[in-house]
C-alpha cells in the first residue's frame, strides 16, 4: 500500500511547511476499511458520502456485519512500516455489499482515522494483490506483517 490520499498529503505538507491550519494530529487509533469495485480514484480524492461514485463511501462495504477494525503498525524503517497485529473482521452474516451495489468482492483497503463507516478520512489506500469475495459465513483477515505502508 503506497498511495496517500489527497487529504493526508495536504495535511502533512501544511504541518511540515508551516502553512495552512497546521492542525494535523496523528490519530490515536487507525482503522482498516474494506472496499469493492473501482474505488481507487474515489479513495484518492473523494469523501465518505455514499450517493456518488466519485466518493469512497459509495464503495465501502456496509452489509453482512461489516465494521472497520483497528490496526497497529511497527515503527517505520527504510521508508515503510508493516502491520504488527492480525486483523480479523467479524464473520459475515450475509454477503458483503456496498452503498453503490458494487458487490461482495474486496478489491481495495484503506487506513482511515475513524471507526464508523461513512465517517472520517482516508489516509492510505491500495488495491489488494488478490481480491477476496466475502459471502455469508466468510471471514476476512489481514495477517500480521502482511500490510505494508511505504513512502520510499
Amino acid at each position: 500500500m503506497t498511495a496517500a490520499s489527497n487529504y493526508l498529503e495536504n495535511e502533512v505538507l501544511d504541518h511540515i511547511l508551516g502553512e495552512g491550519a497546521r492542525n494535523f494530529t496523528s490519530p490515536a487509533t487507525l482503522f482498516v476499511a474494506l472496499f469493492s469495485g473501482s474505488a481507487a480514484t474515489a479513495l484518492e480524492s473523494g469523501d465518505a458520502t455514499t450517493g456518488s461514485s466519485a466518493n469512497w463511501g459509495y464503495y465501502e462495504i456496509n452489509a453482512g456485519a461489516y465494521v472497520r477494525k483497528a490496526i497497529d503498525f511497527a515503527a517505520a524503517s527504510g521508508g515503510s512500516s508493516a502491520s504488527s497485529s492480525t486483523v480479523t473482521f467479524p464473520q459475515a452474516t450475509a454477503d458483503y455489499q456496498t452503498a453503490g451495489s458494487q458487490g461482495n468482492t474486496i478489491t481495495h483497503i484503506a487506513i482511515v482515522d475513524n471507526a464508523s463507516a461513512g465517517a472520517g478520512n482516508v489516509l492510505f489506500y491500495g488495491a489488494l494483490g488478490t481480491t477476496k469475495t466475502v459471502t455469508n459465513g466468510d471471514t476476512f483477515q489481514i495477517n500480521s506483517g502482511s500490510l505494508t505502508i511505504s513512502l520510499a
